[in-house]
């Protein structure tokens, strides 16, 4: 079942996107007679320009310079609503701490406003407190973003009790120190803008507790948490990482921080499956050793699996934060061992490799075993650098505990980076693959390999969408060349789930293969068919002109394409996914160019921009596109084996339309499909 106070707020949501400007519903529906807005405190928006209405408490943090009508930042658009916000750096700097208070008002069932600036609940928030004892009720920090995102809260325990909002910042940190306010609403305005649009209910207060028995149910109730790509419930995941299969079942680990939604002392966290797309949790796989040093962040980095000996073993970055340990190694190689596969023992004679050869620098990390068909050993690769380009350091070992150097088995030539993370090789038909991470991108060269030293042919992007960094390959029991991206990338700061406690999710699994022109190419594995909870939707033989043509609408779906080139007189066409009247994601082929663009700029709290890519000349001249579309995920794998991803995550609930139009002409489609998919929980 769906935790109460989630199924209240849904109740609120479906009742308000039927009938706004209508009846209204219940007061045990969140929406009530009382919550109009002359409820609100004064100025609860600021477009009076100034704190008119609002008393600064404490500090000097706040005043009349932190309302501001600045509309975008480094990062974007500030996304305020109408002119004026509270930007909370304006009026002292990121350091200062005070405290800004609303005037009085009486609660309804519902309130929501706008939130951003720094990750810290118990420094900087906004909260809810009731005037007769003070008490705070609720409280909501940051996402360590300055775009303000909308929260939303159940406030029916306290309707028809005079409350006040305080916008809190006691953080004196140099980075990410303040907090960010805008548009206080309370009552049905609280819900969505009065135009057929609500909004999706997101906010820490609306999460319950991790129940693993209730888990599909769980990540049903939050809106932005997608249902088929792996995600935490609480806490962070980058890289996946031990990717394997062993004795049926696929194991998946993943770079974890379960203390909030931030990267953080790293842990591994462990889920299997039958199917490399049904998932359950076990324990956690690695913990950080225990430390009692303030602010140590030491922990266990990336690394891989191998099976020998009737043992899953993990062999593993273990990572020494030389700050808190002035002399340590700060990488070596360790490893972890298990009988069950469950449960993680490490190994007595750690480290495996005790730091990186003699006179190399000290990054040296994410260890990737491999099985070499060349001299029949195991063999392993590692991310390094030689200070002005990413290299890999190759290892041979005769068990997981014993490795010699070989020697440095490809240098870069400093255009991919100076540092090389996450590297994975293997081979695939008469060529091999090396991936890795570099300049904060995915990249991939394919090549020969005799042993000991790389030679590439062909360099490429792993993903030609924003949301793709650190994949992991793995062999499974079939031979498949198998992997599962972390759907993010360092550079950007938009991670709108950390409001609802957690942030970072996988990818769908991937077989990858050659492709004709000798590059690395991705194509969704065969089981996620197993996905389908109801009757696919069937268009097609379908002509399109410049009047878009609806599909369907949905945001937990697959949809597949056939375009007919031969037959299309259009000089392009766009398709419309995530789509409402206020926001979509778009995806535009140019037939002549061949080029194919993800445009995210308006399309809700996720990353905004551009990218492209050059598209292989389509077989008989058919252009395929299957598409995984999952509450604010993307992924869309082309027939020529390119993909790209994007975390979207879209602003309102009725973002779900999906349309396609032709450009200057007609479009031939040979077929279209729409097949609604189901939790990979349940």
């Amino acid at each position: 079942m769906v935790p109460h106070r989630l199924l209240k707020l849904a109740l609120a949501l479906s009742a308000a996107s039927k009938a706004f400007g209508g009846p209204l519903p219940k007061q045990g529906d969140l929406e009530d007679h009382r919550g109009d807005q002359a409820y609100e405190p004064r100025n609860a928006n600021f477009e009076t320009g100034n704190l008119e209405g609002w008393q600064v408490v404490q500090g000097d943090a706040f005043g009349n310079r932190s309302v501001t009508d600045s509309t975008s930042y480094w990062g974007g658009p500030f996304h305020q609503d109408q002119k004026y916000f509270i930007w909370g750096i304006t009026q002292a700097g990121e350091s200062a701490v005070g405290e800004l208070k609303s005037s009085s008002f009486r609660a309804s069932s519902v309130l929501s406003f706008l939130v951003g600036g720094g990750y810290d609940p118990d420094n900087l928030y906004v909260g809810l407190v009731r005037d007769r004892d003070n008490q705070l009720l609720l409280k909501q920090t940051g996402t360590n973003d300055e775009a303000l995102i909308r929260i939303t809260w159940d406030t029916s325990k306290w309707a028809g009790q005079m409350v006040h909002i305080v916008v809190h910042d006691s953080s004196t940190s140099e980075s990410w120190g303040h907090i960010n306010f805008d548009d206080l609403r309370v009552g049905r305005r609280a819900l969505g803008n009065g135009d057929g649009l609500t909004f999706q209910v997101i906010g820490q207060a609306n999460q319950p507790p991790f129940r693993n028995s209730r888990a599909c149910s769980l990540y049903a109730a939050d809106p932005l948490r997608p249902q088929y790509h792996y995600t935490p419930y609480q806490g962070w995941i980058n890289d996946p990482a031990g990717l394997s299969q062993w004795r049926g079942r696929h194991h998946l680990f993943s770079q974890f921080h379960p203390d909030s939604p931030m990267w953080g002392p790293m842990y591994w966290s462990h889920v299997v499956s039958t199917d490399a797309v049904h998932w359950r949790e076990l324990p956690v796989a690695l913990s950080p050793a225990k430390t009692s040093i303030p602010g140590d962040e030491s922990g266990r980095f990336t690394g891989s699996a191998m099976v020998h000996g009737g043992e899953l073993h993990l062999v593993f970055t273990d990572y020494v934060d030389t700050r808190a340990h002035p002399g340590a190694v700060q990488e070596s190689v360790a490893v972890a061992s298990s009988k069950s596969g469950d449960k993680f023992k490490l190994s007595p004679s750690n480290p495996a490799i005790p730091g990186p050869p003699a006179g190399a620098p000290v990054f040296f990390r994410d260890p990737k075993v491999f099985h070499d068909p060349t001299d029949n050993s195991w063999k392993m690769v590692l991310g390094a650098t030689n200070g002005a380009s990413g290299q890999v350091q190759l290892y041979r070992g005769s068990d997981p505990f014993s490795w010699s150097h070989i020697g440095v088995m490809y240098t870069g030539d400093g255009s991919t980076g100076a540092v090389w993370e996450c590297p994975n090789f293997f081979p695939v038909g008469d060529k091999w693959v090396l991936f890795y991470g570099g300049n904060g991108l995915g990249l991939y060269e394919t090549g020969t390999y005799n042993g000991s030293v790389f030679t590439s042919e062909k360099r490429g992007l792993v993903n030609a969408g924003p949301a793709s960094y650190a994949m992991q390959w793995y062999k499974d029991e079939s031979g498949r060349n198998l992997a599962i991206d972390w759907m993010g990338n360092w550079p950007t700061s938009k991670w709108p789930t950390r409001a609802n406690g957690w942030a970072g999710q996988h990818s769908v699994t991937r077989e990858l293969f050659l492709r004709e022109d000798g590059g690395l190419g991705s194509r969704p594995i065969a089981e996620l068919d197993s996905l389908a909870s109801g009757p696919t939707t069937k268009l097609g033989p379908l002509q399109v002109g410049e009047q878009a043509r609806s599909i369907a609408s949905t945001n937990t779906a697959r949809v597949k394409l056939s375009v007919d080139l031969g037959a299309t007189s259009a000089s392009s066409f766009t398709l419309a996914l995530f789509q409402s009247k206020a926001e979509s994601t778009l995806l535009t082929y140019e037939i002549e160019s061949r080029k194919l663009t993800l445009d995210t700029s308006n399309a809700g709290y996720g990353q905004a921009g551009q990218w492209d890519a050059v598209l292989a000349e389509p077989k008989d001249n058919k252009l395929t596109l299957d598409i995984f579309l999952d509450r604010g995920i993307l992924e869309v794998f082309v027939g020529d084996g390119t993909v790209m991803s994007a975390t979207v995550w879209p602003r309102y609930r009725e973002s779900t339309g999906i349309s396609v139009i032709g450009n200057k002409g007609t479009l031939a489609f040979g077929a279209i499909s729409v097949t609604p998919l189901s939790s990979s929980w349940c």
